[in-house]
């Protein structure tokens, strides 16, 4: 059984600055490299691990993230803001940012880490790409049959049944919006990874134990 991927649909993360370059919206007093003013990386209780050498993530996440080190929907939905990588279209939603760390929560914490973090961002830049190739004049909005053209590019193959039932679930007066989009595809990454788990034998086949089931669906 061959499972649609999505690492090709990464691409360079819109809104990261060069290394030392904070990026706006970034608060006052906090260095581009993370950690805070006269305090080195680590040696106290609380503070964020050692940075990843040279990444110009880290002095953003450190920014935006709480006292514990990780990302909550909260911040991540300002974060998002912030960076503007939703682009001319509506900043996302609060729910659409709690299901975003759900997709990447392994621990179930509610919450998401750096190498999360990093993750997102990939993954994000290339659903955005994907939407813009079909939403040609601007709009913000795709319809059906384009929401099954992007579904389709990412080497997602489902019966026409399937795609008319995601459709229906995150169209809006026959439009889907980015925000939608990215539920959309966050559904059905997370629940193919789930399912690609449980299939030993990749033959497209599961057999499920009812919690199981409930844990797999309900966690996004």
């Amino acid at each position: 059984m061959a499972y649609p991927g999505y690492n090709s649909y990464g691409g360079p993360m819109q809104g990261v600055p060069a290394q030392g370059m904070p990026m706006p919206g970034m608060p006052a007093g906090i260095p581009p490299g993370g950690g805070y003013p006269g305090q080195p990386y680590g040696g106290f209780p609380g503070s964020f691990p050692a940075p990843p050498v040279q990444d110009p993530m880290w002095g953003y996440f450190t920014a935006i993230a709480g006292q514990d080190g990780e990302v909550d929907a909260d911040e991540l939905q300002r974060c998002l803001t912030q960076t503007g990588i939703s682009g001319s279209y509506n900043p996302f939603s609060l729910e659409t940012c709690r299901i975003m760390i759900a997709m990447l929560d392994r621990d179930y914490t509610g919450k998401m880490g750096f190498n999360e973090f990093k993750e997102l961002f990939t993954v994000l830049n290339g659903w955005k790409q994907n939407f813009v190739m079909v939403d040609r004049d601007g709009s913000g909005t795709v319809e059906g049959h384009e929401l099954s053209q992007c579904i389709t590019n990412m080497g997602y193959r489902i019966t026409p049944q399937a795609l008319n039932c995601i459709i229906k679930r995150y169209s809006r007066s026959g439009k889907i919006y980015f925000d939608d989009f990215v539920a959309c595809c966050v559904k059905l990454r997370s629940l193919t990874d789930n399912f690609r788990k449980r299939d030993s034998m990749q033959q497209g086949v599961v057999n499920f134990q009812y919690d199981d089931f409930i844990l797999c669906t309900m966690s996004v």
